[in-house]
């Protein structure tokens, strides 16, 4: 008789390694969810501080086609709220819209690093001269100035990526929307020295929708 391992021993450790594999995936897998779990990014959080209307021309409603003019200086502030993660913003493109339509030329601003929960702000102007638009959105507009109250979009589009100690990820969309109602001193066609005010009419700051 062969004192070799019998076949019901030999199961027995084929069971026993099957059983000890299964164990070291399980642990492995606990520590992968653990380790996402505490460094999952928190999307960046973006601010509209300020703005300036500094000039805001149409022409009339009738015209073919009709053109707006628009010139705004605004302040923008963005924060870290992760404790272990920090943002490479390498391409941020802003620019203002009317009614969902531009009316500024998109504006690169400077690529920077934001580390963990640090803040940065930029403070771009925004210009767009004679864009075209609609005789809707002429119209609308026009009764806006009149109101002597203009609601604006600024919006930010761009690209980040992620850094967890010396990795970093790959390039992330970011999308960013500031909706401000902007105050005409002087009523219709005015527009220099103009204030801002929040969505609510009270707050001077207002807190921008991001989506990634």
């Amino acid at each position: 008789m062969s004192k070799g391992v019998t076949w019901p021993k030999r199961r027995h450790i084929f069971r026993g390694i099957g059983s000890c594999c299964v164990t070291i995936v399980i642990i492995i897998l606990l520590i992968i969810l653990i380790v996402y779990l505490s460094l999952r990014p928190t999307k960046p959080q973006f601010y509209l501080q300020t703005v300036h209307l500094i000039k805001i021309l149409n022409s009339p409603a009738t015209s073919a086609p009709p053109t707006l003019t628009t010139n705004l200086q605004v302040t923008i502030s963005s924060r870290n709220p992760n404790n272990r993660i920090g943002i490479y913003y390498d391409k941020l493109d802003t620019y203002a819209t009317y009614r969902d339509q531009p009316v500024t030329a998109p504006v690169m601003l400077p690529p920077i690093y934001e580390g963990h929960k640090d803040v940065a702000v930029w403070s771009p102007v925004l210009v767009g001269n004679n864009v075209p638009i609609d005789q809707y959105t002429a119209s609308a507009i026009q009764q806006d100035q009149s109101s002597g109250v203009i609601l604006f979009n600024v919006k930010i589009d761009g690209r980040v990526r992620w850094k967890v100690g010396s990795w970093t990820s790959g390039h992330y969309h970011l999308f960013v929307n500031c909706p401000i109602l902007v105050s005409l001193n002087g009523g219709m066609g005015a527009g220099m020295g103009a204030t801002s005010l929040s969505g609510d009419g009270m707050s001077p700051i207002v807190e921008c929708h991001v989506e990634d």
